[in-house]
């Protein structure tokens, strides 16, 4: 694509850096998505800030070339980039400043990740400023807020350190810790004793911790068991409903304390973006357990689980940012910027 009247070729570069995946889109100022490429993960936390940058560079360059634009340069307006590990604003601001040091774009803007799913949950009308509450809960968990009047609340989302609990990674925890005291006598029994294990393909849940603590099996292979979890619980087993019971606490604790550290439970309706991994899953049994908690907890409040990937919300952002219109949204959302349309790119 050629660049109109001297300027980038595209509006926005949308950028949502998870830890395991990235994913690029490059959208035109009326809401076109024009390319996307999904990468590996180029976490700052992981890689450090340069090999973070590098990786980011390679899929915008990717991405360019997929929508027929120079590789190099100025490849649109503004960057909007919505990255796990940006959990204080000082972070954000040093991303950003990285980012805008690349050369992609004329302005950029960092934020958490958690904001592009509360963005793509959302659809404000003409002259309306999006705002709710988003839970994410993913391999970790976090909430963010944005009040009608912009202002904005947060968590610190450091894990357990910071009160967090859940996600794939503390459900994953919980049930390995269930399974095997069921199966040594601390605990009581429970369906997650053989089926954990028949998702290893190990023989016991001895078997299982001790791959864990070999390091055979990791932390990729923990976010991975919600989905015994919710099978286990749709069967009746009570150790597994209880889990999901504790999960939406946690999500609804979350998402209440937001609604109330921006003063919105005074007669709003609340909208309650739900996200990632375990809440995309959208079990029954745990989407029932978050409505009912928050029917009674947050009457004003209407949960929702996004169905648009985080790119989009990224997109939207950045869309936003450069003043476009509910056109552009409704342009941007049918184009499905999502997994099925991403020309993928395996880690190096």
């Amino acid at each position: 694509m050629s660049e109109q009247n001297g300027g980038p070729p595209a509006a926005v570069l949308a950028i949502d850096g998870g830890n395991s995946k990235t994913d690029v889109t490059l959208v035109a100022d009326d809401g076109t998505p024009l390319a996307s490429v999904r990468g590996p993960g180029a976490s700052h936390e992981d890689f450090g800030l340069d090999e973070a940058m590098r990786r980011l560079g390679d899929l915008v360059k990717l991405t360019a070339d997929k929508a027929g634009m120079p590789a190099a340069g100025i490849v649109a307006r503004h960057t909007s980039a919505c990255l796990a590990g940006a959990d204080l604003p000082e972070e954000e601001a040093q991303l950003t400043a990285a980012i805008q040091r690349q050369g992609w774009s004329l302005t950029s803007a960092v934020a958490n990740d958690t904001f592009a799913v509360l963005r793509a949950g959302l659809t404000p009308g003409e002259g309306e400023r999006p705002w709710g509450i988003a839970v994410t809960c993913g391999a970790g968990i976090n909430c963010v807020g944005v009040a009608p009047d912009g202002r904005t609340t947060r968590f610190l989302a450091f894990g357990a350190l910071s009160g967090d609990w859940g996600g794939g990674r503390g459900l994953g925890e919980a049930m390995v810790w269930a399974a095997i005291r069921a199966e040594d006598g601390r605990g009581q029994p429970t369906a997650l004793r053989p089926a954990v294990a028949r998702f290893y393909g190990l023989p016991s849940m001895h078997d299982v911790a001790v791959a864990f603590h070999l390091d055979q099996l990791g932390e990729d292979d923990l976010i991975r068991l919600p989905a015994v979890l919710f099978a286990t619980a749709a069967a009746g087993d009570t150790v597994a409903l209880s889990l999901i019971e504790r999960q939406a606490e946690e999500i609804t604790a979350m998402a209440v304390t937001a609604i109330r550290r921006l003063d919105l439970d005074g007669g709003l309706t609340i909208p309650v973006v739900l996200g990632g991994g375990v809440l995309e899953a959208r079990s029954p049994l745990l989407t029932e357990a978050i409505t009912r908690r928050l029917a009674e907890q947050a009457p004003g409040s209407t949960a929702r689980v996004v169905d648009s990937p985080p790119v989009t919300g990224a997109a939207l952002l950045g869309l936003d940012y450069l003043g476009a219109g509910p056109a552009a949204e409704t342009r941007l959302r049918p184009g499905n910027v999502g997994a099925g349309r991403y020309r993928h790119i395996h880690a190096q």
